[in-house]
């Protein structure tokens, strides 16, 4: 080998050591750099521990309310309104007279009618006495009495027309808001009053025909409506249709509802939920903390971040080693849930969880596996299992 390949390699192999001298360096410099760098600050979120809670199943429904008995008075006959016996709103019991029409002229007419009939029974008497002595044939005795019975049943088809003129409650409940006055001239069907008996009070509502074998007469319910949003209402099925609707699938159930306040009016909307079998113990969670994804629904679980032994630097690295977690810093792991039923602003959580863990309940949305989280939970997701509307 000459003297010049001698050098030419010595020059070589320098230049390969000084490429490899500062490619080390560069690694080094990163990795310090790398190891200095401040760690991402701990995310402010909201959690909550999950616990065992009592669920009672149900069938949830929207129904109409509807009343026991309900009826617009109405006049069988044709008349003049001479006085009003009520005020709009107003509770009467059965019989009670509400509206009186003029019947002077029918008055009239059935005194007439029942002097005749008078005549006619005075007539029959004394032709009796004749009939007694053979004054007068049998013949003439049959036609007095048929007299009498015609005229009598005269009477008594104007007095039913007399009585028709005075308007009666036909049962007992409560009185809608009238338009009828003194000096009004009604016709026969005329509306003059809307009568409702509202306590208790029916409502009807459909139920899919999948769960009706859940269903029986005498099961509890409550109802709640927007009106009062802020009361339940206890009641219990009374009927269940004999068919199912063929074009929905879906069976009629009446439900008798307790009304003593006649808080609950007929034609309002409800919503009903009917309690169904025996009571179950689910863990529960508010439905913010779950992530719905399509392949699957997720939570973020906190707990305290694992301290690793502490280690110094090893041998030949630049710099001191990435600082271990703080004792008592926590970081959060995504894990995968089944959740079952909603209830209110309740979710349960069939598999994933168990009893006692802390689970995020707001803030997820900056979170990732492993990140480290500080908990406040001054204001806090809604966890009412029965919600009612809020004013804002």
């Amino acid at each position: 080998m000459t003297k010049r390949t001698k050098r030419m390699l010595i020059m070589l192999g320098a230049v390969v050591l000084l490429i490899a001298l500062l490619a080390l360096g560069f690694f080094l410099h990163i990795r310090q750099l790398m190891a200095s760098s401040p760690k991402p600050a701990p995310q402010t979120v909201s959690a909550t521990t999950i616990r065992k809670a009592d669920w009672q199943p149900h069938l949830a429904s929207v129904g109409t309310l509807v009343a026991v008995r309900g009826v617009d008075v109405t006049s069988e006959i044709a008349g003049l309104v001479r006085s009003i016996h009520f005020k709009s709103g107003q509770e009467v019991t059965a019989g009670q007279v509400l509206v009186q029409l003029n019947a002077d002229a029918d008055l009239a007419q059935l005194r007439a009618l029942e002097a005749a009939a008078e005549l006619a029974a005075s007539v029959l008497a004394r032709d009796r006495q004749q009939f007694a002595v053979q004054a007068i044939s049998q013949a003439q005795i049959d036609s007095d009495l048929a007299d009498v019975k015609s005229r009598k049943a005269l009477a008594a088809q104007q007095a039913a027309l007399v009585d028709k003129k005075t308007i009666r409650a036909p049962f007992a409940g409560k009185l809608g808001i009238t338009t009828v006055n003194p000096g009004q001239y009604l016709n026969p069907g005329d509306k003059i009053v809307t009568l409702q008996t509202i306590d208790p009070i029916y409502v009807d509502f459909y139920i899919p025909q999948k769960q009706l074998g859940g269903l029986q007469v005498g099961q509890a319910l409550k109802l709640s409506s927007d009106a009062h949003a802020d009361t339940a209402f206890a009641g219990k099925v009374s009927a269940i249709s004999s068919k199912v609707d063929p074009a929905t699938r879906n069976v009629q159930v009446e439900a008798t509802v307790a009304n003593p306040q006649r808080r609950l009016l007929p034609g309002m909307f409800a919503n009903v939920h009917v309690e169904v079998g025996a009571k179950k113990q689910y863990l529960t969670l508010p439905q913010t903390a779950i992530t719905y994804n399509p392949y699957s629904s997720t939570v973020f679980v906190v707990h305290p971040a694992p301290v690793p032994a502490s280690r110094a630097a090893a041998p030949g690295s630049a710099g001191p080693a990435a600082p271990p977690p703080k004792a008592g810093e926590l970081v959060v792991r995504q894990v995968f849930v089944t959740t079952g039923e909603t209830r209110g602003d309740q979710v349960a959580v069939l598999t994933g969880l168990s009893e006692g863990q802390q689970v995020v309940t707001s803030g997820q949305i900056k979170l990732k596996n492993g990140s480290p989280v500080v908990i406040s939970n001054v204001v806090e997701p809604r966890n009412n299992p029965q919600p009612t509307p809020q004013e804002h």
